[in-house]
């Protein structure tokens, strides 16, 4: 088993059972996982902010960097490898308030509800999910089975 490490701001989609697609750090931040059991093509994306509009700019170089335009070019990579929305399992993590104690900026929740409104006008439903809280994540998306772990900085490790 070989991992595939996702930075943040990216995503990497794969169709090889050998792979494991992981990434860490997420703090505000949200990955979303997601995965055709037929075929075994998986996906992962770690996106950093709501919405395009923040910097349309970026947005054009790195549409991972935001839920609109990452969530739409993650679906779209694992369509290209054979993936067909209706057998796809979507797992979600992220959106802490990490060093936000007084909730000012709100990012982790911003990034939360853009998610979820995106979701929701796609019909995609959530199969798992971890979010919000105060605690650092690592997600690891297996692709030989489909199991998507999430450990937090606290030490629990669970799956979604």
């Amino acid at each position: 088993m070989s991992d595939i490490i996702v930075g943040i701001s990216e995503l990497k989609v794969s169709n090889n059972s050998n792979h494991s697609l992981v990434t860490y750090a997420l703090g505000s931040c949200i990955s979303v996982a997601v995965y055709d059991p037929s075929i075994k093509v998986g996906g992962l994306l770690h996106f950093m902010l709501p919405e395009s509009s923040l910097d349309t700019d970026r947005a054009r170089t790195n549409p991972a960097m935001f839920a609109d335009t990452g969530i739409t070019l993650l679906f779209k990579s694992c369509y290209a490898l054979g993936a067909e929305k209706k057998r796809m399992t979507v797992k979600v993590a992220g959106g802490a308030s990490i060093l936000d104690d007084r909730n000012y900026f709100r990012i982790g929740q911003k990034n939360i509800t853009a998610m979820r409104k995106i979701f929701w006008r796609n019909n995609v439903m959530i199969d798992g999910e971890d979010t919000g809280k105060n605690c650092n994540r690592t997600v690891r998306l297996d692709l030989s089975t489909g199991k998507c772990l999430v450990k937090c900085s606290d030490g629990a490790l669970r799956e979604l």
